[in-house]
């Protein structure tokens, strides 16, 4: 029985297997008419003319849906021909799609025959419709009823010898209702093993933002970035992961801003931008985005931020006045030391390290030095390190030397991925304990939840595998493809009694199982909850607005569950409705989740109503300039190490990268059109150099491995592909290389994988 094989196609297919690659120029600018083109392409063929037209109109508008793709923020006065971007429709037609499989399907379809197919195949199947299970010792998923397998799943629970051996994942598409009914099951039930997705990809942000400005989120809102002197956009591609920004950045621009991009890959959202909802976008030569890109090595931006603090540093003491000094003395704690420190560097050294000239690292310099309005934007090419969270760290001293924090047009801007990764956090989906959250919980709810720090993403797959947690739960994502260590993961899951996966679509997690699987099908964001048309849910976008969002969308099936209804069902059967909580109510009455969440979770006051419209902003510390909570009630200004790579002659640094046909790990189809790859995603990006270093031609097959603590790991038959990159530097998509990445290699305090700097070598 091969119900498990999940390497047929995302590892080991074969050099005879490649589909017909096409390879192109990369692109100089995104979106345009090429955009609208492709979004609609996508979009009818899914959803067909009507239907994507009629929905498109209220995705992220006021009295509308939020967009389920990234969390960036909708502007006060939402477009009225259309507050969407290209990933955005393709986001909706992926979850709106006509298309539909159920128990028939999965009768005709073995698991072991599902295995052979691809992700994006399997995406590209459709809408679940109804629960199923897959029985230990079957090939085949049938149906299930819903009492059965709230049934099963309480039983199972029940067996359990602590509640420490379930474990309770989030993905960040989950509403703010929904995640706060989950993380308050899990508590109910014993546990606080709730890791979640944002510990695969901004822990490090929050962990270095917690320690350094007091609270995990960042400080800017949307409308600052229109009036910012200079935004640095660092370790991140707006234009395939959050292609709305380029609107924002778009605005800074045309009111004089600068925009210093840092990134390995120069990407063509940050090139040239052209809105698809100007007549300069549409017909016009659009607009230029970068005014400076530092293609600094992967992982090399500390030797970049210490080499432009110290020439700052300098100007500032020949009497420049480069930096804030009353902001320094009133607001923030360690300048001196961090000067002292700087001061032990050499200048050529960092430089080396970091690979840019000397000529781009003075513009950035003059870039920088006379402004004040200086807002720092990122992703994941920041985080995923080893040390990801000292690299925040650094950028966030660059802010504070120069007095841009809790000012209009100043700040921090981590730009989260997925549409509610946020909004879960700040409900409760956290694995740590919060005191103050345990005790209102405890007031205002009745019962105390447990002390005991639970499991995040590592901990959960080392738990699994060590045979220590025997039920893992996902409210929805793609929990295998989505973590590190793909082999580890996948016997990680299949040394569980039962998994359960909360989703809209199939996907690999699906295939590779416990010896009990169960797929518990629910509503999309686009669709209307089918109990009363008033129901709605809230999120929170990536700079702490809460939001209502409604469904417009008739269900894709009778027999779908939404998520808060489906987790208080699930409550309800263990308990038996012996419990101080009503669950029963709060799955069919949204308003006293919302209560309880006002109650319980910091800063939620009045959602009912005050999620209405444009929502409202969550407190945010940093906006009022109140450090109390740190030591000496002030700003960290802190000193952060050199990155320490140690790679062998033959070793290269690779970092993952998405398509521009994907979304996390859904993929919508087989092109990355902006660096001009078509029908394939087994490809390696590679400095020309270092291809005759290695005797490579262009589309030559390889074979790319990782060696940590003795072990290799070995992603199978890439084509290598000339390209602009740094020599030294890889770059190839996840999830297909998350293989390479060691489970137990991660970001300091964060345990965020090292998917960005990852040491490989090249066998042709």
């Amino acid at each position: 029985m091969i119900k498990n094989d999940y390497k047929r196609n995302v590892c080991v297919r074969g050099p005879d297997a490649f589909s017909e690659v096409k390879i192109t120029d990369p692109k100089s600018y995104a979106a345009g008419r090429e955009g609208i083109a492709a979004a609609m392409k996508h979009s009818f063929k899914e959803m067909g003319v009507v239907r994507a037209m009629t929905t498109l109109v209220h995705m992220n508008q006021k009295e509308g849906f939020d967009c389920p793709s990234c969390a960036w923020p909708d502007p006060e006065k939402p477009s009225k021909i259309g507050e969407y971007c290209e990933n955005g429709a393709k986001a909706l037609a992926d979850e709106a799609t006509t298309s539909h499989i159920g128990a028939k399907y999965f009768e005709e379809h073995s698991v072991e025959e599902l295995s052979l197919r691809s992700d994006y195949e399997l995406n590209a199947l459709g809408r679940l419709t109804e629960p199923l299970v897959l029985k230990e010792g079957s090939i085949h998923y049938m149906p299930i009823s819903w009492e059965d397998a709230f049934t099963l799943i309480a039983d199972e629970l029940h067996n359990l010898n602590s509640p420490d051996e379930a474990i309770f994942y989030t993905s960040g598409r989950s509403s703010n209702e929904a995640a706060f009914l989950y993380g308050l099951f899990a508590r109910a039930f014993g546990t606080n093993n709730l890791p979640d997705c944002s510990n695969m990809c901004h822990e490090s942000s929050g962990v270095a933002l917690s320690e350094t400005l007091g609270i995990g989120k960042g400080s800017v809102k949307l409308e600052d970035l229109y009036g910012a002197e200079v935004i640095i956009v660092a370790g991140q591609n707006p234009g395939t992961n959050h292609p709305r920004m380029l609107s924002a950045l778009e605005k800074c621009k045309e009111n004089g801003g600068s925009i210093i991009s840092i990134n390995p890959l120069e990407e063509a959202g940050l090139v040239n931008f052209k809105n698809p909802q100007s007549l300069k976008g549409l017909m016009g030569s659009g607009e230029k985005i970068t005014d400076l890109h530092l293609a600094v090595n992967i992982n090399q931006d500390i030797p970049l931020l210490k080499l432009i603090l110290k020439k700052l540093a300098a100007l500032d003491k020949a009497g420049c006045n480069v930096f804030d000094h009353d902001f320094i003395d009133k607001y923030t704690s360690g300048a001196e030391a961090l000067l002292a420190d700087l001061d032990t560097y050499i200048d050529e050294e960092l430089l080396e390290l970091s690979g840019v000239s000397i000529e781009s690292v003075d513009t950035a310099v003059r870039l920088l030095a006379n402004k004040q309005k200086i807002i720092i934007c990122w992703a994941m090419g920041l985080t995923q390190h080893k040390n990801g969270v000292e690299t925040i760290r650094e950028y966030v001293n660059l802010l504070l030397l120069k007095g841009a924090v809790g000012k209009p047009f100043s700040g921090t801007c981590p730009v989260r991925g997925h549409s509610n990764v946020q909004g879960d956090r700040s409900v409760g989906i956290m694995h740590y304990v919060d005191k103050a959250f345990n005790e209102r919980i405890e007031t205002h709810l009745g019962f105390k939840p447990p002390e005991i720090e639970g499991v995040d993403v590592v901990g959960a797959m080392q738990a699994m595998h060590e045979g220590n947690a025997k039920i893992f739960m996902a409210l929805g994502g793609n929990f295998l493809m989505a973590a590190s260590d793909t082999d580890y993961t996948a016997e990680a899951m299949q040394k569980c009694r039962l998994t359960v996966q909360v989703s809209t679509k199939l996907n690999r997690s699906h295939l590779v199982t416990g010896k009990t699987a169960l797929i518990l099908p629910t509503y999309g964001r686009s669709e209307k909850e089918n109990m009363s048309d008033d129901r709605f849910v809230t999120v929170e976008n990536s700079m702490g607005r809460v939001r209502r969002s409604k469904g417009v969308l008739k269900p894709t099936s009778e027999h779908l569950k939404s998520e808060p209804e489906l987790i208080a069902s699930l409550a309800d059967t263990y308990f038996k409705g012996k419990h101080v909580v009503d669950w029963k109510a709060l799955g069919s009455d949204y308003s006293k989740i919302r209560e309880m969440i006002d109650k319980v979770a910091k800063g939620f006051k009045n959602t009912e109503l005050r999620a209405k419209g444009v929502g409202y902003y969550l407190p945010n510390n940093v906006r009022e300039l109140d450090f109390s909570k740190l030591p000496g009630g002030k700003a960290q200004i802190t000193i952060n190490r050199l990155p320490e790579h140690n790679l062998e002659a033959d070793e290269y640094m690779l970092m993952t990268i998405r398509s521009h046909d994907q979304f996390n790990t859904t993929i919508y189809g087989m092109d990355d059109r902006y660096r001009g790859v078509y029908n394939e995603r087994r490809i390696v990006f590679m400095n020309p150099e270092d291809m005759a270093k290695n005797s490579l031609e262009k589309l030559d097959v390889v074979n790319l491995s990782s060696t940590y603590d003795s072990t290799t790991r070995t992603a199978y038959n890439f084509k290598v592909l000339p390209y602009k990159i740094p020599k030294g530097s890889l770059a190839a998509y996840f999830p297909e290389t998350n293989v390479l990445v060691p489970y137990n290699h991660f970001a300091d305090r964060s345990q965020t994988p090292i998917s960005k700097s990852i040491r490989v070598r090249i066998l042709k």
